[in-house]
């Protein structure tokens, strides 16, 4: 959930100022995945052999804020490093208070001599730190990341030959749960180490020259051999042209490095990135890059492959718009495009899904599907199951993936598993696919974030390509998710001659969908028209039933996450079954209710409300004047095929909930004791 950021410049000539500026941006880049605190630690001289750390409570800018002062005497901006070593961490805090001395990074001393930044939790930490306790270590804070860096320190202490990286192996070995490492020393100037298992981190390169190699050689530490069980050659690792090492090709050897949890905090520096994998250990020496491995598996991969990212900054960036969520919703026309690019073709009805194609018979012989996500990626699910079942006509199943883990949920080999999550990094969606894995199920991931643990992890995929999303709360990676279920619903009923009016009218749906969703966002004034009336009260009910059951739960959660009301997701059908007892003239109540199968129904429930003085503000379709009458408010969006109106009566509520959160003056981007990616349990 924190983001931690590592810049490295090796004989790239770098001033105090640029290198400050370069963490606090990245920092910024990633501010998503936790904004309780921050830190940056870099070299306090110029042969790096004391490290300065500055840490405060609150947000990056806090943190930018007070480096800017101590430029009044305190820090030289001016001096220049031709190789330099930062690492910066912004903070979700798990263990601790968000305070200055939690705060990350967390050192080995007084004098600084390890200074660590970490993403994840460690489950033994109680163990690790009393067994340091004992050896004499005394403890400043409340965090489990203080237990690495003093733990390295006392590696160290006892085995002073070993290298940095090895000790840092050894003592990650000792570590249990989930972890993503960046590492300085003032024992060992000019290097950095960075480790990861079970939390996402990436490694961006940046060289003015030609790169000497697209993959890097995956080291085994005992023998510092490539993982090619053919070869029995030691390479050196002091050979200038090594290829199991990575460094620009010429006289040239300028070269900067950057770690960081998220792609997005790299993009603008370099596009060419290593996605590393859980226990890789990267080590910079020298400029050197070098990746390790402590334990060879036989599935193991014998080389790390240096990507070219296709994002652009532009993506990252506000534009025009007040908010990160602003940005995303209004880019909703667009973001539905991508997911369909290349793969609906109207003209004749066809998709092509190129990650799941070779799976489509192996998946047509399944027993059933189990959708697993959490949070808005669940409401996701929940939004196509019906479809599914219809084109599918197989059993679907959808789980919380806390909930599926905590049950040791029975699972077959010839069941089909989806695993859906906006990052690709969800703690619990992770290990339910692990879960999953080892008894042999068909794992098929439905992420936006390329290189992530998930799409890894799957035998295939959906990529949803709804672009970055950097608001806490999802809205475009919610419709696109939506729409990736769709499509895989409409491949595998293609060869059904009984079915294809119904999958046709579906498809011609798909093609009007972002002229449609331009005409929902024109609503914008009318629903900030309504927040006004609503942002003062305590509680809101959204009610709905069928297809937009699910907007009612996300639109709820959306008012929860944003605005800190109470909001409710009700289904319908279950109204008479107690919630009806909390309507009344003064409680809000939201209902969405379009002209589908369950259009009756939804009717009786409107009725029932109004019976109870309950004054409903309705969603429906344009032109719909009967259900109008009943409402004290009404907001109107097109028509479209059944499926695919969720898609149009969740913008209203995205919009509603971001305009509440406005006008109770609450952080839209960055809302309370929440984070983006959720790599913790």
């Amino acid at each position: 959930m924190c983001g931690i950021f590592g810049f490295v410049n090796y004989l790239t000539p770098r001033t105090r100022r640029e290198i400050l500026e370069c963490l606090i941006k990245g920092l910024q880049r990633m501010e998503y995945r936790g904004y309780d605190s921050a830190g940056v630690a870099f070299d306090a001289d110029i042969n790096g052999k004391e490290i300065a750390i500055i840490k405060k409570t609150g947000k990056v800018k806090v943190l930018e804020d007070e480096i800017m002062n101590m430029g009044n005497g305190q820090l030289d901006f001016d001096v220049e490093f031709k190789t330099h070593i930062g690492i910066a961490h912004t903070r979700w805090a798990t263990h601790g208070v968000p305070n200055a001395v939690n705060s990350h990074p967390q050192r080995s001393g007084p004098k600084n001599e390890f200074v660590v930044v970490h993403n994840g939790i460690i489950t033994n930490y109680k163990d690790v730190k009393q067994f340091l306790i004992q050896k004499g270590f005394e403890f400043e804070s409340d965090t489990d990341t203080e237990v690495i860096a003093k733990l390295i320190k006392h590696i160290h202490e006892n085995h002073p030959d070993l290298s940095f990286r090895e000790i840092s192996e050894q003592a990650i070995q000792q570590l249990e749960g989930a972890f993503a490492l960046c590492m300085k020393s003032v024992h060992f100037p000019g290097e950095c180490i960075a480790t990861r298992r079970g939390s996402p981190l990436v490694v961006g390169i940046k060289s003015k020259t030609r790169l000497a190699t697209d993959h890097i050689p995956v080291l085994y530490s005992k023998d510092h051999r490539p993982c090619n069980r053919g070869s029995n050659i030691v390479l050196s690792r002091d050979r200038t042209e090594s290829t199991t090492e990575f460094c620009p090709l010429g006289e040239n050897r300028e070269v900067e490095y950057f770690f960081a949890s998220d792609a997005s905090a790299i993009i603008e520096h370099t596009n060419r990135v290593i996605f590393l994998e859980d226990d890789d250990v990267a080590a910079v020496t020298d400029g050197r890059l070098t990746i390790h491995r402590m334990v060879r598996n036989l599935d193991d991969s014998s080389a790390r492959e240096i990507i070219t990212l296709k994002m652009e900054i532009q993506q990252i960036m506000k534009g025009n718009y007040s908010s990160f969520m602003q940005k995303e919703i209004f880019e909703q026309p667009e973001s539905v495009i991508n997911t369909m690019r290349g793969r609906v073709h109207f003209d004749p009805d066809m998709i092509i899904l190129g990650g799941i194609k070779d799976y489509i018979p192996e998946i047509k012989r399944c027993r059933r599907l189990l959708l697993i996500g959490c949070g808005t990626s669940y409401h996701s699910a929940i939004a196509t199951r019906q479809v599914l079942e219809e084109l599918t006509e197989l059993p679907v199943m959808i789980d919380l993936a806390s909930d599926f883990l905590d049950r040791s949920t029975p699972i077959f080999r010839d069941d089909v598993c989806f695993f859906i999550s906006q990052s690709g990094e969800t703690a619990d969606t992770l290990l339910a696919l692990r879960y999953c894995k080892q008894r042999g199920s068909l794992i098929v991931g439905i992420t936006n974030t390329v290189g992530s643990s998930i799409c890894r992890e799957s035998h295939c995929g959906v990529h949803i390509n709804a672009g970055p999303e950097i608001g806490v709360a999802s809205t475009k990676a919610y419709t696109s998710q939506m729409i990736s279920l769709v499509m895989f619903a409409l491949v595998m009923c293609e060869d059904r001659i009984s079915i294809q009016p119904r999958r046709s009218e579906i498809i011609q749906g798909l093609r009007q969908l972002p002229d449609l969703i331009k005409e929902v966002l024109k609503l914008d004034d009318k629903v900030h028209a309504l927040a006004q009336e609503l942002y003062q009260h305590k509680s809101l009910l959204v009610m709905g039933r069928g297809f937009n059951f699910a907007t009612c739960l996300e639109g709820a959660l959306k008012i929860k996450e944003l605005t800190y009301m109470h909001s409710e997701g009700i289904l319908a059908g279950e109204l008479k079954h107690g919630p009806l007892a909390l309507v009344d003239k003064a409680m809000p109540v939201i209902m969405v209710c379009t002209r589908d199968n369950v259009y009756t129904k939804c009717m009786n429930a409107i009725q029932q409300v109004t019976a109870r003085e309950g004054r409903p503000v309705i969603v429906c379709e344009r032109g719909d004047t009967e259900i109008q009458k009943l409402s004290s408010k009404y907001l109107e969006v097109p028509h479209t095929v059944d499926c695919l109106q969720g898609i149009l009566t969740v913008i209203p509520m995205q919009l509603l909930s971001y305009h509440i959160a406005v006008l109770r003056g609450c952080n839209v981007d960055c809302p309370r004791n929440l984070a983006k990616s959720v790599t913790v349990e």
